[in-house]
Formats: C-alpha cells, sequence, structure tokens
C-alpha cells in the first residue's frame, strides 16, 4: 500500500468532505461542460487512480474512500466513459449474439425474442452492450469470424446451430468465450445452456398416453440439431416404456417452421389416416399442422390430441389453446449472458464444470395443458 493510498484509507471520512469541499466548489465551474475524472478526484480528495479503481469496481479502495467518491460522482454529476474504461480494459463492453438462420426464420419464431429478453435483462445490470448479428449463409460465417477475431466483442452467444455448422469452430479458433444455447451432441465441447428436450417430449407423450390415445405420431425438428433429436428420443422412449414400440411411419421430419407442420400433418394423415394424437416438437409446427388437420375435417381434441413445444404465445392463442412443453427460454437467455460473463471476466467463476470441462446447464421443462389434448 502506497502512503497516499494509506493515508486516504484512514483519514477519516468527514475530514476528507472538509478538505474537499474547500477545494472544489459544489457547482460545474467549467462553463456547462462535464465533469472531469480529475474534478471528482479532487473533491473526494483522492488520486485521479483511486477514482478510476471505485469506478471499475476494484477491491483495493477502502470502504470510506469508496464512499467519498461514490458522493463526489453523485455531486458532480459525472458519467464515465465507457469507450475509455473498455480501452484502458482491454475490453470492448460488447456481447455478440449469433444467430446462424435467415432473418425471416427469427422474426418468425417466438424462442428467438424471449431469448433476446432473458439475455438483454442479464446484461442491462452489467452495462455490457447486446450485438444482434445473422450468419445464414458460409459467407457471413466467414465475414463474421473475422470481426470477431479483431475482437470487437467481449463474448459470443450462439443460437440454433446445427450439428454440422462449422461456425461454433471458427469463434473457438479466435479464442473468444462463446457459450451456445442447445448442444450439438452430447459431447458440445462449448459451455452451453439446454433444456431437457427429451424429458419435456417423454412428458407429453405420457400424457397423450393417460388419456387414451392409442395411435399417437410425431412431427420432428430438423433431426442434425441435437435438441430435435432429443424430443424425438423422448417421444420413442415414451412409447417404448408404454410398452408400445415405436411406429416409424408415425414420424415425420419437418424443419420447425409452419409451413413444414402443415407438409408433414399431409404426409402423417396419408400413412396412418386413424391417428388420433400428434406431438409436434415446435408451437409453430403445431399450429401448421392444425391448419392441415382443421382442412382435413379433423376436430381438435375430439378427433385427434394435439401438443407443441415450446408454451410460446401461439400456445395460448390457438383455438382451441395448445397444450404444449413450457421451456425456460427467457431463463436460459439470462443463463446464457451470466456464463458467457463469466467467462469472459476477468475472475471467470463459470468456466469449467465439476469435471474439468465446459458448463453444461440443463434447466427443467414443465407440460402445460390445455384444451388441444
Amino acid at each position: 500500500m502506497t502512503a497516499r493510498t494509506a493515508r486516504e484509507a484512514s483519514e477519516p471520512s468527514t475530514a476528507r468532505a472538509d478538505r474537499t469541499a474547500r477545494t472544489v466548489p459544489a457547482t460545474r465551474t467549467r462553463g456547462g461542460k462535464a465533469p472531469t475524472l480529475e474534478e471528482v478526484a479532487a473533491r473526494a480528495g483522492v488520486g485521479r487512480g483511486t477514482v478510476s479503481r471505485v469506478i471499475n469496481g476494484s477491491p483495493r479502495v477502502s470502504a470510506p474512500t469508496r464512499a467519498a467518491v461514490e458522493a463526489a460522482i453523485a455531486e458532480l454529476g459525472y458519467v464515465p466513459n465507457r469507450a475509455a474504461r473498455a480501452l484502458a480494459a482491454n475490453r470492448a463492453d460488447a456481447i455478440a449474439l449469433v444467430v446462424p438462420e435467415p432473418e425471416a426464420r427469427f422474426f418468425a419464431e417466438p424462442y428467438f425474442s424471449d431469448i433476446v429478453s432473458g439475455v438483454g435483462e442479464a446484461l442491462a445490470e452489467t452495462g455490457m452492450q447486446l450485438l444482434l448479428t445473422f450468419a445464414g449463409g458460409p459467407r457471413e460465417r466467414r465475414r463474421l469470424a473475422q470481426y470477431l477475431a479483431a475482437h470487437r466483442v467481449d463474448g459470443v452467444l450462439l443460437v440454433s446451430v446445427r450439428a454440422d455448422d462449422p461456425l461454433p469452430d471458427l469463434l473457438a479458433g479466435t479464442g473468444i468465450p462463446t457459450v451456445i444455447s442447445g448442444r450439438r451432441s452430447a459431447a458440445e465441447p462449448l459451455p452451453s445452456v439446454d433444456s431437457d428436450n427429451a424429458g419435456g417430449a417423454r412428458t407429453a407423450v405420457a400424457h397423450l398416453l393417460s388419456r387414451g390415445r392409442r395411435t399417437i405420431a410425431t412431427i420432428t425438428g430438423r433431426l442434425e440439431v441435437y435438441g430435435a433429436a432429443c424430443r424425438l428420443d423422448g417421444y420413442r422412449r415414451a412409447l417404448t416404456e408404454a410398452g408400445r414400440p415405436p411406429d416409424e411411419s408415425l414420424i415425420a421430419v419437418a424443419d420447425f417452421t409452419e409451413e413444414g407442420g402443415r407438409r408433414a400433418m399431409r404426409e402423417l394423415l396419408a400413412r396412418r389416416p386413424a391417428l388420433d394424437a400428434v406431438f409436434a416438437a415446435s408451437d409453430v409446427m403445431a399450429a401448421g399442422a392444425r391448419q392441415t388437420l382443421r382442412a382435413a375435417g379433423r376436430r381438435i381434441p375430439d378427433d385427434v390430441a394435439l401438443i407443441g413445444f415450446d408454451d410460446s404465445a401461439i400456445a395460448r392463442h390457438m383455438d382451441p389453446p395448445l397444450t404444449s412443453v413450457r421451456q425456460p427460454i427467457e431463463e436460459m437467455g439470462r443463463a446464457m449472458a451470466r456464463l458467457v460473463l463469466s467467462e469472459a471476466g476477468p475472475t471467470a467463476t463459470g468456466g469449467p464444470g465439476p469435471g474439468g470441462g465446459p458448463q453444461q446447464l440443463v434447466l427443467p421443462t414443465e407440460l402445460v395443458v390445455r384444451g388441444s389434448s
């Protein structure tokens, strides 16, 4: 501890207040210009470096000194220069949320807006900026990797990533902390936040079985997406546990879009016209399936029970309201932001998991029963 720091730590706050009151007048005298770091330091009776440490949250400042600096900041209306702080700390004060999907899909699916809401809420507590970017094609991915390699952000959040997508590996090569929403495989090498996809699907199908449904079909998402494969696994597991081996003719693969749900439902009706229940791996696909069922004269739930996944606003506004598996999407966004901040921060608290590998958070799901089942 330097002599100056020792003197600042031991000097009574009242004495500092008396001394600083004599040093700097209580009103601004710089022609309306914003107060400077030096003026804050003079009013608090400390050095410029001490003010900087207080602003940056350093623990190397005594409580009385911190209180004096914070009082001076409030009295003068000082606003720290975020750009200068970030530059001095070799940080960008920004987190990128990367969506490797076309913009049309981003705005069509409530899942993405809920993720953004959760991420934004968590970052608002820190003052970090959120940069939203799309990388739907190979050229966009390369340009994004080059941009991020210049360390213009402190961390990256990736959502909706396919198993064969090269983008996560490109980002890993830049050394930028990256957190992924939804694992690409059971052996995901990056930190990730996911919901219990298999467990949620299993619960949905078990519910249909408990309601006496006998011929239960499913509409899956793209199976190169690990979460979609897990939901299909949960569907199969529930049937197997009930002593009813899965029938492959009751499985139709779609792409998480409304049109995909309509198309898959037509396929299923053509193959198995007597089906009496459908589990769709997203609410958006369930909405498409509902249109096809109604066009075919099938009543919901009288003739065909219907369940979705996500518990989005779509589920609540359908007629009848859609039974759906609720995954805590906003909480997933918050968890992703907290995890990437811990990875990017000077004292990472959330990096390695218990076994020394990256953290893999799996949040629980819940079946919300409504009129469609």
